[in-house]
């Protein structure tokens, strides 16, 4: 909300005062929201907060609550056999429990730290929701330079709904030809690679 960026080895030199005390917020607002994304739309979007409306860090039962009274009834109703579920290795997207939870519904077919493929690490460039949808959002939320949260969370679910299925579609079938790259890098057939764009 307010441009905060967080860095922690940051050096500035000037010519005043160094040993002047600026007083300033220590974290700035924001929202934590999560979103599925499939080749049908999107699930969500859902915002991590405690009963208060305050924004909370995801931690292994928050998102394990979030998955059984969110996710599972957005789900309910939808052929998910051929569906896969994707996420980072994040701890508490990896804790055990939360894995067995996603091993229930989608066995086979798990793609995560401890999954049944174990994606790469730092490999945001194949996945739809870092490549695409998060630089998207941002792109839009941000473009009336919302001044509250609620006006941020406003924006967000806007933006989301806006959003049609045939995009979705066409993201992953980006997606799908950006996972066969890599598999033919794995096994060494690089004659014929064409990485989209």
């Amino acid at each position: 909300m307010n441009g905060y960026v967080n860095k922690q080895n940051c050096r500035i030199w000037a010519d005043t005062n160094p040993h002047q005390v600026h007083q300033k917020q220590l974290h700035p607002e924001k929202v934590t929201v999560w979103c599925g994304f499939w080749s049908g739309g999107i699930i969500g979007p859902y915002f991590f907060e405690n009963e208060d409306g305050t924004s909370v860090i995801v931690n292994g039962v928050r998102y394990r609550d979030m998955i059984n009274n969110f996710l599972w009834t957005k789900l309910d109703g939808m052929d998910t056999d051929d569906m896969w579920f994707q996420q980072d290795g994040a701890t508490c997207h990896a804790a055990q429990a939360t894995m067995d939870l996603l091993h229930k519904r989608f066995e086979g077919r798990v793609i995560s730290r401890g999954g049944n493929v174990d994606w790469p690490p730092r490999s945001c460039d194949i996945t739809p929701l870092d490549n695409f949808l998060w630089g998207y959002l941002k792109s839009r939320v941000y473009a009336n330079k919302p001044e509250t949260l609620d006006a941020l969370k406003v924006n967000i679910a806007d933006t989301i709904q806006e959003i049609q299925p045939n995009l979705c579609n066409r993201v992953i079938e980006n997606w799908t030809s950006r996972v066969r790259a890599l598999q033919r890098i794995r096994s060494g057939d690089l004659n014929e690679i064409i990485f989209p764009t």
